[in-house]
């Protein structure tokens, strides 16, 4: 009689993730980690920026130099607490001249019947309406209506004065696309090449946008040919940082280019919001970012006769000179990268050359 075989089950094989299976899983996770960030970026900057826009150092003025409106102004500071920088103007002309000058935001006049408050919207919508806020408190505790005069109004086709901001997003938003279209290009371009090309993308990129800006919306109602030139300067500086950031950056220029020219730029460049409407570290940043040279540079040409122009074109040198730089720097890095490089490529033809010429012949002949 023949004893049965004992049938023993074969364990499944167990199959182990392959090494570059692991590696691409890891690197997809990674990749997913940036659409995280430029959420949280975007929430805290704008978030950040424009939620319960307050008073912050505003500086408005009474008109007039008598007791009275001595005492009007300290009531009014005393209620407003530190928001406002609340002093008195002698006369009505001089608290014109201030509001064209940009050293306030509102300038009230108190009759008895018909008071008045001076305000200059083309340099900020925002500034304007919180002024006519405050002190439209004032007359309402009159029992009077406030008149309100715009000293410096914006463009006919741009009546809140956001334009110019969206100009700015226009050409922020164009000008590092450039950065991020020859970024693919940087082993078959020379860094001098993909600059000529850049540099001609921004010149078409300024110009497009004076176009639509001027002509086609009338948001720019005169000097189009200043503020052509302040757009280039922008869009250059932009792009030059962008171009040298590349080199060193590689897959997360994109992110910092964000981060840079939209998360902060476009949060502090005072073209929705103005420094004084917004927190201690977002009018920081508006004294010395491009974008708020920008807005800031061409309110200037527009409708304040240029004033204080200069120190906004130096901010904008400034960001153009810092683009130069890192653009030198990447281009020195390239070509010491290529000439490793090209060395590393000859070493190892030299050993394939020695090791054919082992096999062929005896080693003392190679």
């Amino acid at each position: 009689m023949t004893t049965p075989t004992a049938v023993h089950p074969t364990p499944a094989p167990i199959h182990h993730a392959s090494p570059s299976r692991r590696s691409t899983v890891v690197r997809l996770v990674a990749l997913m980690i940036g659409p995280v960030l430029v959420c949280l970026g975007l929430g805290l900057s704008y978030l950040g920026a424009f939620h319960d826009p307050q008073p912050n150092d505003m500086k408005v003025a009474v008109v007039g130099s008598s007791p009275t409106a001595k005492v009007l102004a300290q009531t009014i500071k005393d209620e407003a607490g530190n928001g406002l920088d609340v002093t008195t103007v002698p006369t009505r002309q001089q608290a014109r001249a201030h509001l064209l000058d940009r050293d306030l935001v509102g300038a009230y006049v108190p009759t008895p019947k018909h008071p008045e408050l001076l305000v200059a919207r083309a340099g900020s919508n925002s500034n304007a309406n919180a002024a006519q806020s405050i002190f439209r408190m004032v007359t309402d505790k009159q029992g009077v209506p406030l008149k309100v005069t715009d000293v410096a109004p914006p463009a006919p086709q741009d009546p809140n004065g956001g334009g110019l901001f969206f100009l700015l997003i226009t050409l922020s938003v164009a000008s590092y696309c450039c950065v991020l279209v020859l970024a693919p290009l940087e082993k078959a371009l020379g860094m001098r090449a993909r600059a000529l090309m850049g540099l001609g993308a921004c010149l078409a990129v300024s110009g497009v946008g004076i176009l639509l800006a001027g002509p086609v919306f009338d948001v720019v109602d005169h000097s189009y040919g200043s503020v052509w030139a302040m757009s280039l300067l922008y869009c250059v500086g932009v792009f030059a940082v962008g171009l040298g950031l590349q080199t060193f950056l590689k897959q997360l220029t994109p992110l910092v280019l964000m981060g840079l020219f939209v998360m902060l730029n476009l949060t502090s460049a005072g073209g929705l919001m103005s420094p004084e409407m917004q927190n201690d570290f977002f009018g920081a940043l508006h004294s010395f970012w491009n974008g708020a040279a920008f807005v800031e540079g061409a309110r200037s040409i527009l409708y304040f006769d240029h004033h204080d122009l200069g120190s906004h074109l130096l901010s904008l040198g400034l960001w153009l000179a810092a683009g130069v730089l890192l653009t030198l720097l990447a281009a020195r890095t390239e070509t010491r990268r290529g000439l490793a490089r090209l060395s590393s490529e000859q070493q190892g033809l030299s050993s394939d050359r020695v090791s054919e010429c082992v096999h062929i012949h005896e080693p003392g002949e190679c």
